[in-house]
């Protein structure tokens, strides 16, 4: 393979002889060796750039033969060899000229009955004709010899047999450019501080910026981070703190155990959870008074409570997971501020936290589910607050998101104690839609991390991609995350605005359940 170098001296000597390269083909012999196009193109767009060549490009349709076919420009086509295999008086068994031929004999048969030049006599095969012309392995040599074929049809029935391959051949034509000359002028690629200092910059030849092509886009704001910065600016215009939720991986104590889920729960089946194999557990908690807290109010109760009456064992609470919700967040958060009220004397500082990030279940993905998706979280902590005040609070934050008709029903959740479906009326479809869930902490959570038991937190969620499906139009939420996006989507909206409309439509789905 000839090398650069060489090449771009025969280009220079070749123009400087011939004034132009009609093409690059003709390069070949005078090297001695194969040239690719790819070792050209590199040469005469170093040229091009000082402005020494200018070049176009030419494409050319060539045909090569595959294995199969080299096969039969060599030795003939399947037809052919079934032919002579053929004995021209006594014939040959069926049997016998697949042990001969192999596969060749069934493709090659059939090619031969088309052509008339065998037929059938009971269990053996019988020539029609006295001698034939392999017509197919002279088509094949002859696309050997000329890199195509002079009858298309032909060359279109080669390809369909897998005889041939089409592949693009390149090359350029080649003239002299404004700046040709036999030597190359070394160019400068950077204005140093020495050349402006001596002045050879003057003189200096640079090498040119190429400032061609398109300009590169700028970033677009996925729907789902349009709608969730619309509910952050609800959080903030209310007073709330953003918790820090960057931690993905969390342990089963502070994402179960902390909030007085028992550990025979079935949401901490791998059925339902992410657990790590490697590392599998981590033995990072916070103090071991607090541990040894949780783990006697789950085991015999305390702060009002009976408990669960079992064996609680650090080593579940040891499991590492991915979280299945972002209440392992707010778990942490108001253990902090309960240390800090202890570190303050005992005086404690009411707290407004709300989260919106990734949690993850072990879902089987469809249309309305996903593995990995977003939790909307807020959490009040204040002292002697009641059910009124959290219902009070559901109807202002709700309204902000376009949705003031808003009722609530009582559930069960093992870290809440009142919890409280909520519900609006949809007046299209006539009837109350779950909107998201809510309660307040319950005493063996709180007063287990060292809050007095005057403090109660008050708590909601809701899930952020199905408000984010409605309000862009998504029937399926793999169209919204993944690889069915369709990215003209994500450029084209604009920024969300949780309006009654948005609202409306928005609790005619299950936003809850994404």
């Amino acid at each position: 393979m000839a090398s650069s170098e060489e090449i771009q001296f025969l280009i220079l000597t070749t123009l400087d002889k011939q004034g132009s390269i009609e093409n690059t083909d003709s390069l070949r012999s005078a090297v001695g060796s194969p040239i690719h196009y790819l070792s050209v193109i590199g040469v005469l767009n170093s040229l091009a750039s000082k402005d020494m060549v200018a070049y176009t490009t030419i494409e050319k349709d060539h045909y090569n033969l595959t294995e199969e076919g080299n096969e039969i420009a060599d030795s003939g086509s399947h037809e052919a060899k079934v032919f002579n295999a053929v004995h021209p008086k006594d014939g040959i068994a069926i049997a016998e000229l697949a042990k001969q031929l192999g596969a060749a004999a069934k493709i090659g048969q059939g090619k031969a009955f088309k052509n008339k030049w065998i037929k059938k006599d009971g269990d053996k095969l019988v020539r029609e004709v006295e001698s034939i012309v392999d017509q197919t392995q002279l088509d094949a040599l002859e696309v050997r010899r000329t890199g195509t074929h002079s009858n298309p049809a032909t060359l279109k029935d080669l390809q369909s047999r897998k005889h041939v391959e089409k592949v693009k051949l390149i090359s350029y034509n080649v003239t002299k450019g404004p700046k040709f000359s036999l030597t190359i002028e070394k160019q400068a690629t950077d204005l140093t501080a020495e050349m402006l200092a001596d002045g050879s910059w003057k003189t200096q030849t640079f090498k040119k910026y190429n400032f061609a092509g398109n300009p590169p886009e700028g970033g677009h704001l996925h729907p789902l981070m349009k709608v969730r910065e619309e509910f952050r600016k609800i959080f903030f215009e209310l007073g709330f703190e953003e918790m820090p939720t960057n931690k993905y991986v969390e342990s089963s104590f502070w994402n179960f155990d902390a909030l007085f889920q028992p550990q025979q729960h079935p949401a901490r089946d791998a059925h339902d959870t992410f657990f790590l194999l490697d590392p599998a557990t981590s033995s990072n908690f916070p103090d071991m008074d607090y541990v040894n807290r949780v783990k006697e109010v789950h085991s015999h109760g305390g702060y009002g409570s009976i408990g669960y009456g079992y064996d609680w064992k650090i080593e579940e609470a040891e499991k590492l997971l991915l979280r299945t919700h972002t209440t392992s967040v707010s778990s942490n958060m108001l253990y902090r501020l309960a240390q800090e009220t202890k570190a303050n004397g005992g005086v404690f500082k009411p707290a407004k936290f709300f989260s919106i990030d990734r949690v993850y279940r072990n879902e089987t993905v469809d249309a309305t589910h996903l593995a990995e998706f977003h939790q909307v979280e807020g959490v009040i902590a204040d002292k002697n607050l009641t059910l009124g005040d959290l219902i009070g609070f559901m109807k202002v934050f709700f309204e902000k998101m376009g949705v003031p008709n808003i009722k609530f029903k009582p559930a069960f959740n093992p870290y809440t104690e009142p919890s409280m479906e909520i519900f609006s009326w949809h007046p299209g479809l006539e009837k109350w839609v779950e909107l998201g869930n809510s309660g307040m902490f319950r005493p063996e959570m709180l007063e287990a991390m060292g809050l007095d038991p005057d403090v109660r937190v008050i708590a909601w969620g809701l899930g952020l991609e199905r408000p984010t499906m409605i309000k862009y139009g998504l029937d399926n939420i793999r169209e919204l995350l993944g690889h069915k996006v369709d990215l003209d989507m994500i450029q084209s909206n604009p920024a969300c605005r949780l309006d009654k409309k948005m609202g409306k439509e928005l609790v005619g789905k299950d936003a809850v359940d994404a």
